[in-house]
């Protein structure tokens, strides 16, 4: 294996970085979306793997690689916590049709057969571990796809034996995947989300029971996803504290009070004013991230605080730019006393 590189700064001050998830904005090259960030503000960027900001095959075949993401992230004053490789994990447990081809490298969908798709995919889950090694930084974040998010009705019915092996689909997929992951140092955060093998906190717990409580299983902590959905995003933290290791800090607005449209969609498109819910700039929709961030406080979580911008009514430069903003105003560094200790002193 060749020597990891990772010249990780830490952020100016005493808070959590604040980075930028380069997802959304994989239509620009990295050496462009780096300058943008740089001015906008952030400490560092959430390489996505796809587009030209990570990817995977050049950093195991090419050692000259990896040092030139450092360095042209270095030459804008960024840094690198983690990389996110949702778009392959989504394809390891799905059932395959014609919309993944769309999301997947060439590689990985082949011929389109679903069960290549699946086993590939796999291996380049694993790739994705010794890849993010080779960067030097110990978190992935990603999805894993699901076989039975389709069956959550329950209608025609479905029964506990076909929930049951959808979770053991889970786990003798990802396990061996995960495996990588521990030897290489390396945790996998699942982005809990509606498709995922975990959406809520009870399937949360289900996927880490599937996986016996892997070491290198944990979460990408997202509070969009959870609140249109009626979960408490600060009580999922506490839930499971001890497996946030990533935090996306992302915002959406619920809408759907005016008695038309509800948390299922409609099949309307992100944007359509008919929605009953849609992403928002941070600090713009409904969470409440005060609360998020004493949770995260509690957790001891000192990791990134990662904007993930989307809000289909707004400018993304000027949204990722008032996010940074934002996230540096609402986050703060918990006690290191109580209040009124001061008190206590003058008693003894």
């Amino acid at each position: 294996m060749a020597k990891k590189s990772n010249p990780v700064r830490e952020p100016a001050g005493a808070g959590r970085p604040v980075t930028l998830f380069t997802g959304q904005w994989a239509d620009l090259p990295l050496a462009t979306l780096a300058g943008k960030a740089s001015r906008f503000g952030y400490d560092g960027l959430e390489l996505a793997c796809w587009g030209d900001h990570f990817e995977v095959a050049k950093a195991l075949k090419d050692t000259s690689y990896v040092k030139g993401r450092w360095a042209l992230l270095g030459e804008h004053g960024l840094s690198c916590w983690a990389v996110s490789n949702h778009l392959v994990g989504q394809a390891v447990c799905d059932p395959i049709d014609a919309r993944h081809k769309a999301i997947l490298p060439a590689r990985v969908w082949g011929d389109g057969k679903p069960e290549g798709v699946r086993r590939r995919a796999a291996e380049e889950m694993k790739d994705t571990a010794r890849a993010a090694a080779r960067l030097g930084v110990t978190v992935v974040n990603g999805f894993t796809g699901s076989s039975i998010w389709g069956k959550w009705y329950f209608f025609p019915p479905t029964g506990p034996a076909e929930v049951e092996a959808g979770y053991r689909d889970f786990a003798e997929r990802w396990g061996p995947i995960l495996d990588v992951f521990k030897r290489e140092g390396v945790r996998f955060a699942l982005e809990v989300h509606p498709g995922e093998i975990a959406y809520d906190v009870h399937t949360a717990r289900a996927a880490l029971d599937a996986v016996r409580d892997h070491p290198a299983f944990g979460f990408n902590f997202d509070p969009s996803h959870l609140l249109w959905q009626g979960i408490d995003p600060a009580g999922f933290i506490d839930r499971f504290a001890g497996r946030i290791f990533h935090a996306h800090m992302k915002d959406v607005a619920v809408l759907y009070g005016g008695g038309e449209s509800g948390v299922l969609g409609s099949h309307l498109p992100f944007g359509d004013p008919r929605r009953g819910w849609d992403f928002r700039s941070v600090g713009r929709g409904h969470v409440n991230f005060e609360e998020i961030i004493r949770a995260l406080n509690r957790a001891g979580y000192r990791g990134p605080l990662s904007v993930e911008w989307e809000d289909p009514g707004m400018d993304r430069e000027d949204g990722a730019r008032e996010s940074c903003d934002f996230v540096r105003r609402v986050q703060f560094r918990p006690a290191a006393a109580a209040f009124d200790a001061a008190f206590e002193k003058k008693k003894r």
